[in-house]
């Protein structure tokens, strides 16, 4: 073959600059699609040997990564179909994209550089970010084939030539520059080989690495090890997910995730396993991890691949923000990729695949609490917190997780929405129809509130979790007919549950308000008001609480949801007096000053029974109960 020399076909100089430019985030990239490529030929002389088409010998399908720290090259070889001579000229030589004028005027209009990079074939060309030259030494598995040489310096100008290769497969040279000498290093290369080729389908070799191996027993029977080189392969070529899931058991899930978090110190406590091919194609496996109630959505824990090269771990257009909590692999070719591979790009597949998977997880769900309620009642502490996520982010997903959502009372007892609803529909209707639900977000601290709504025949629920206070907005609007959501303490009990029967107040119009101001003088607090109710002699003398709706607000302002505004508000506080308690009685008949340490004291106690008495308060407090004695 004589030395030809041409230009590339993409009419413009400013081509590389451009890749270059907008690839250059990126970088790392280059070593996955060079390996990507590399695979693929691979495949190709495997797929036309099946078909008859090529009668050689196989061989050992495997791709190699080598790197010359002091050449400063760069080398991916593979075994693969190879290219002749026309073959490179068609293929590596024709960017294929629709002219200058076009690419530069979408270069112009471009919000987003990526995007114009992602409606052009230019993998190959990703090594020019790290390389300021690329050879390439290929041999065609055609019989009679010639080795073909090409050479490119980031120019538009190339050379093509006789070859040196002498088997069939291509080598790619990648002569390094200055600004990218980081990838001359064997950790770099292995981290980067690690996070891309993990999954590949045909064998990644990055050189050898160092294992232990039996050698015989010593004189006294026990066996001797030896340190022996093997090659360093980089990947499992048979991950989980490209199994039929009737060919896999527990161990082997498990085992998956094992390789997939290595560091993980708990197990999943199940697992979904996707396989669909119409009217799309996806594989995958997704975990549900033990979350407890820690609600840190921690994005980079599902990956996405496309026929096992990894994408990204950016999958929010793909999965919905509640899927975001589990762990697992998505794997779909028909998923639209910019030639960086590392973005989305607008797709009706990407919609129709997250309404799949929402529908795949639900379902997932569903069969397990049908078929083993009390293992998912078991599990609700760890799962409880995704789903009432997916509920309040996913309409579809809510639709099914009314089902199997459970609400957890104090005694520990686990009921579905409707299930509950039935429970106190009858028991908790206020004197307007209303069906109230009790609620605790913190049983130690509210356990005197507690004790009395018990004392009256009621139910409480148990909501502590960073979003059940907008969990508690979802259940009045879905969890039955009129059904309100009051925290325990945010009143006193006969005022969250009003009943037709009304209690008289004992006092007179002129002992309520000297009752009044004993305790406003005695608190002397900007956020704290007092009113002097009618109540029964058993409830407590005073009590503190925080209005439901304002105390909601400000919780939910707590999870970031745009609420901002209250959260900056101050606490207002209630304080009831029982004007019906003895006490209080007692407070009217004693003198100004025992008076107001009478009011004191029941006003620090209701403090000391919601956990609001800290510090010097809490001493003097003690101090006080000594001297009333």
């Amino acid at each position: 073959m004589s030395t030809e020399k041409g230009t590339i076909s993409i009419n413009t100089e400013n081509i590389f600059p451009v890749i270059k430019k907008f690839l250059y985030s990126d970088t790392e990239i280059f070593l996955r699609e060079l390996v990507s490529n590399a695979v693929d030929a691979s495949q190709k002389i495997k797929r036309l040997a099946a078909l008859g088409q090529f009668n050689g010998e196989l061989g050992d399908l495997v791709v190699d990564v080598k790197f010359d720290k002091d050449a400063k090259t760069i080398t991916i070889s593979d075994n693969g179909i190879g290219m002749t001579a026309e073959e490179i000229k068609k293929y590596i030589n024709q960017i294929a994209f629709s002219g200058a004028t076009e690419f530069m005027e979408k270069f112009k209009e471009a919000k987003d550089a990526n995007e114009i990079i992602g409606r052009f074939g230019l993998g190959f060309y990703s090594a020019f970010m790290v390389a300021d030259k690329v050879e390439i030494e290929s041999l065609s598995y055609q019989e009679g084939a010639e080795p073909a040489h090409w050479v490119c310096d980031g120019s538009t100008s190339y050379e093509i030539s006789k070859g040196s290769r002498t088997s069939r497969g291509t080598d790619v040279i990648l002569h390094i520059n200055e600004e990218s000498e980081e990838f001359l290093d064997k950790f770099r290369l292995q981290e980067i080989l690690d996070k891309y080729a993990k999954f590949l389908p045909v064998k990644i070799r990055f050189g050898t690495k160092s294992t232990t191996e039996k050698d015989g027993e010593d004189e006294n029977g026990k066996p001797k090890y030896k340190t022996v080189e093997v090659d360093n392969i980089i990947n499992n070529t048979n991950p989980a997910w490209t199994k039929a899931p009737a060919d896999l058991k527990d161990e082997d899930y498990l085992s998956f995730y094992r390789e997939l978090y290595p560091y993980s110190t708990e197990e999943p406590l199940f697992w979904i396993h996707l396989n669909v091919d119409y009217p799309f194609n996806l594989t995958g496996i997704l975990y549900f991890p033990k979350l407890k109630n820690e609600f840190e959505v921690q994005r980079n824990k599902i990956k996405l691949y496309s026929r096992q090269v990894f994408i990204t771990d950016e999958v929010k257009d793909i999965v919905p923000e509640y899927l975001m909590l589990l762990h697992g692999v998505i794997d779909s070719p028909d998923i639209p990729l910019n030639v960086s591979r590392s973005f989305l790009q607008a797709d009706s597949n990407v919609k129709k695949i997250s309404n799949y998977i929402t529908k795949k997880v639900a379902d997932k769900l569903q069969e397990i609490f049908k078929t083993d309620r009390k293992g998912f009642e078991e599990k609700w502490n760890d799962i409880g917190l995704f789903i009432k996520y997916g509920m309040l982010t996913e309409e579809k997903f809510a639709e099914k997780a009314n089902d199997f959502c459970l609400l957890k009372n104090i005694a520990n007892e686990n009921y579905t929405i409707k299930e509950y609803y039935e429970k106190v529909k009858d028991i908790q209707a206020d004197k307007d129809g209303n069906i109230v639900y009790l609620y605790t977000s913190d049983a130690n601290q509210q356990d005197s509130f507690i004790a009395n709504a018990k004392a009256k025949g009621y139910d409480v629920l148990v909501l502590d979790g960073p979003i059940d206070s907008h969990f508690a907005s979802y259940l009045e609007q879905k969890g039955g007919e009129k059904v309100q959501l009051k925290r325990v303490d945010a009143d006193v009990i006969d005022k969250l549950i009003q009943k037709e029967e009304k209690i008289e107040l004992k006092l007179s119009e002129e002992e309520s308000k000297k009752v009044t101001e004993i305790f406003n003088k005695a608190i002397s607090r900007k956020d704290m008001e007092v009113h002097v109710e009618a109540m029964s002699e058993e409830e407590l003398p005073v009590s503190v609480t925080i209005d439901e709706f304002m105390r909601r607000m400000k919780d939910m302002a707590k999870t970031g949801k745009g609420m901002g505004f209250y959260d900056s508000l101050p606490d207002h506080y209630k304080v009831s007096v029982n004007g019906n308690h003895p006490l209080v009685k007692r407070i009217i008949e004693s003198s100004e000053e025992d008076a107001e340490k009478l009011a004191k004291q029941a006003f620090d106690l209701a403090l000391l029974s919601r956990g609001l008495l800290t510090g010097s308060d809490l001493t003097t407090f003690v101090k006080r109960s000594v001297e009333l004695i």
